[in-house]
């Protein structure tokens, strides 16, 4: 009996294959279709660009594939049809907000990607792009991910689906003693690392060059690039990255607990008792939309867990031993980005005196350093909301540029301040993700609830010069645009580009920003005892002492 569940899935997987398949034909003339290593594709033209949608990179993760490795989906007889939208994997419902795209088809079945191509390409650019959403909410398959501008600028762009929440990060021991390696988690992760292998053996099939793939991301998409760049299983798999709007937060252990945080299989079992579920066995019984919404109710958050295989370290201390993968790398974020993370931000002191008082207690003989950024004058709320943006997505940013500069790789800072007229009446100048629309040249195309952008020769002009930086970086590894001043590599002058109204570049970034922060979040870390998190001000524990290790900015 054992047996029968596995059968039974591989039956499920083989009919999925089977109805996805049709006899070949021949296409229309104007159809195209793509004779891959993984099997022949029938895509579509619009915009200007050869299309493939929902082409799947791995079997569907059901049954007893529910928390596995992705297993890589075998050649398909006939020719596959990629032309209608795919489903989003299982997330719960989100917010009403900027980023929520309404009512979205999901499945477990999910593991799919794009690809959008430039016709008649041959030995393109290839840029990799991976959703943010928080591990939780996303679908690589959005009107404002399209990539037609993309091959218009010769360059392959593939979206990628990966599992999310409960589903793409749960540890439990269980599962551990499952695999082969003793380890769990980590599962959309590896969903990522499965279709950058995918996209190595099949995008020359679709006119792009395996020899130069790059991987790109924003918030938490960014993340699992930094995630990509340290893991030891993704080497080799991509040749440049960009993180846009990422972040280091502590992540959990596999076993043991780290500073605040419990380990990842005792949240795995926590978890299992809020579910009032016996065992894994029956976690894998539960409706998949059910465990979704029951897991996100009881406060489970995703996360990548150090296990030693998929990620032996801390983010922070891999880049600190200098084990990411030595590519060149651009990362940048945006001037606002808290304002639509406000439950970040701590909370708006009484008074000016209050604030200061609160500052000199949390942040000790760093006080001055701290108040010198963000002084006890003026707009208070808006202290917050910088100091918190600094110390996740500014420290950030710097801190990778830093890192992979020192290992003598091309590194690029950027700062995006630009805004327009409905996101200053909402309050949401520079907003999280704003810059994404930007990015992909798709400024109509963003979500019901999102500040609408005009559609203005100015606004347009920042997009085509961004989209420009943003693709010749995946060709070259130097961003370029003759919409734009020269970009140089973030070094010993701490070079940067700005994007406001125009792109415009600028030396001496932020100057005090990155020292406070990293020397804040050394001390945390020294201290056995702490995280290193968004907390700022208010919402700041009390500065662990001096620790020689921390002295000074590395």
């Amino acid at each position: 009996m054992k047996g029968l569940p596995r059968l039974l899935a591989t039956a499920l997987a083989a009919s999925v294959m089977a109805c996805a398949a049709v006899p070949a034909f021949a296409a229309p003339a104007d159809t195209p279709v793509v004779n891959a290593p993984a099997g022949s594709v029938m895509g579509l033209r619009e915009g200007g660009a050869e299309v493939f949608r929902a082409i799947p990179y791995a079997l569907p993760p059901l049954g007893e594939r529910r928390w596995r490795p992705p297993a890589p989906m075998p050649r398909w007889t006939g020719v596959r049809t990629a032309q209608a939208m795919g489903v989003a994997c299982m997330q719960p419902p989100m917010a009403a907000g900027p980023y929520d795209r309404g009512k979205t088809p999901m499945s477990e079945d999910c593991l799919t990607l794009d690809v959008t191509a430039p016709v008649n390409a041959r030995k393109a650019p290839v840029m990799v792009w991976i959703h943010g959403g928080t591990l939780i909410w996303g679908s690589g398959h959005s009107k404002m991910y399209d990539g037609a501008a993309f091959a218009k600028r010769g360059v392959v762009l593939v979206s990628i689906n990966y599992r999310l929440g409960v589903l793409g990060y749960l540890a439990h021991p269980e599962l551990s003693k499952e695999s082969s390696d003793d380890t769990s988690g980590n599962y959309g992760l590896l969903d990522q690392i499965q279709a950058l292998r995918w996209v190595r053996d099949n995008v020359a099939a679709f006119g792009g060059d395996p020899g130069n793939i790059t991987i790109f991301g924003e918030s938490a998409g960014a993340l699992s690039t930094e995630l990509l760049l340290a893991s030891p299983k993704a080497r080799g798999a991509f040749d440049k990255a960009i993180v846009e709007s990422g972040y280091l937060f502590t992540m959990p252990e596999l076993r043991a607990k780290q500073g605040e945080e419990f380990s990842a299989e005792a949240i795995g079992l926590w978890l299992t008792a809020q579910l009032k579920a016996p065992d894994v066995a029956a976690l894998r019984a539960m409706d998949a939309q059910r465990l979704v919404d029951a897991s996100a109710t009881a406060g489970y958050a995703p996360n990548g867990t150090v296990d030693g295989k998929v990620l032996k370290r801390q983010l922070v201390d891999t880049f600190d031993h200098g084990e990411q993968a030595t590519v060149p790398l651009m990362a940048g974020f945006n001037s606002g980005e808290i304002r639509t993370l406000r439950f970040l931000a701590p909370p708006i002191p009484a008074s000016p005196a209050a604030y200061a008082d609160e500052i000199k207690e949390r942040y000790r003989d760093l006080a001055d350093d701290y108040l010198r950024l963000y002084p006890a004058s003026g707009d208070l709320a808006q202290r917050g909301l910088d100091s918190t943006r600094d110390a996740v997505f500014g420290w950030t940013s710097e801190r990778l540029v830093r890192k992979q500069a020192s290992l003598g790789q091309p590194a690029f800072l950027y700062y995006f301040s630009h805004s327009y007229p409905s996101a200053d009446a909402a309050g949401l100048t520079g907003f999280h993700a704003s810059e994404v629309p930007f990015v992909f040249g798709t400024i109509t195309e963003t979500p019901p609830a999102w500040p609408a952008i005009p559609d203005t020769a100015a606004e347009r002009h920042l997009s085509d010069a961004m989209l420009d930086y943003w693709t010749s970086f995946a060709r070259s590894g130097k961003p370029t645009s003759e919409r734009g001043p020269a970009w140089s590599a973030f070094g010993a002058d701490s070079a940067f580009m700005t994007f406001a109204d125009r792109p415009k570049a600028s030396t001496d970034f932020m100057p005090g920003m990155y020292a406070l922060h990293e020397r804040v979040m050394c001390r945390r870390r020294a201290s056995g005892i702490q995280s290193w998190n968004w907390r700022t001000g208010g919402m700041a524990p009390v500065l662990p002492p001096q620790a020689p290790e921390c002295a000074s900015p590395r």
